[in-house]
């Protein structure tokens, strides 16, 4: 709700609204809050500092490019909580060959390079790191095996599949969720996580989909808000 929920038009926030929200998410139960963007400006920073510092049951997040500068703004951010064990950076990097052409212009070997840096360097700052592969509906199965396998052993903990663009339906969805437990040998070794936006107004039932093959994370926000169409509505899933 406060980073992709914040890219929704009109739902950006001030520090106190922050502040409140956060306070809010908390009470609620909400397991991980993931704060912001610490490197994209002084007040995200700030944002998720102060955040990290006033929680007091819920993980901390912030999200990073597979950038070391990114990574250190969002080790630094979250620090307070990470003092606390409830430290979370999380980092991405797309893999899908559109995104890597594209986007990132860079060859598959470079962005598997990439996936190990970024983690390795993530871990340094805390132990609890979470790994996106950036449009991994539209992603090759077998670049997609190899870039979590990856992640994983570099030290990621939380694996995230996102349905970047909102592109998937439910049984892809899930049927991607579930190639990758049964073809990452070490995927036993993390929480397997979705992350689906509304685009065609399926990010709950892909977010369910996901479970039911096997993850165990769900990326969600209140009222679904997030980037154009939206994001996978909490109080949905939580219904």
């Amino acid at each position: 709700t406060l980073r992709d929920g914040e890219q929704s038009p009109g739902c950006s926030m001030n520090l106190e609204e922050k502040l409140r929200m956060a306070s809010l998410l908390d009470d609620l139960g909400v397991d991980v809050i993931e704060a912001g963007f610490p490197v994209a400006s002084p007040g995200d920073f700030e944002a998720v500092h102060e955040i990290a510092k006033t929680v007091q049951s819920a993980v901390v997040c912030g999200l990073a490019r597979a950038v070391k500068g990114d990574i250190q703004a969002a080790g630094d951010a979250i620090k307070p909580a990470t003092e606390q064990g409830r430290g979370r950076i999380h980092t991405f990097i797309s893999t899908s060959p559109l995104h890597m052409k594209h986007k990132l212009q860079m060859q598959p070997e470079d962005v598997l390079e990439k996936v190990k840096d970024s983690v390795t360097f993530a871990c340094e700052f805390t132990d609890n790191v979470e790994w996106s592969a950036e449009d991994a509906s539209r992603t090759e199965d077998d670049f997609l095996c190899r870039a979590v396998e990856i992640a994983i052993k570099s030290g990621a903990t939380t694996i995230n599949i996102p349905d970047t663009v909102g592109y998937s339906v439910p049984r892809e969805y899930g049927a991607k969720i579930a190639m990758l437990i049964n073809r990452v040998p070490n995927i036993d070794q993390a929480i397997l996580s979705t992350h689906c936006h509304n685009d065609l107004g399926l990010a709950v039932a892909n977010s369910l989909a996901g479970v039911a093959a096997g993850a165990r994370q769900i990326e969600c926000t209140v009222n679904g808000i997030g980037e154009r169409a939206g994001n996978a509505a909490l109080e949905e899933i939580v219904m």
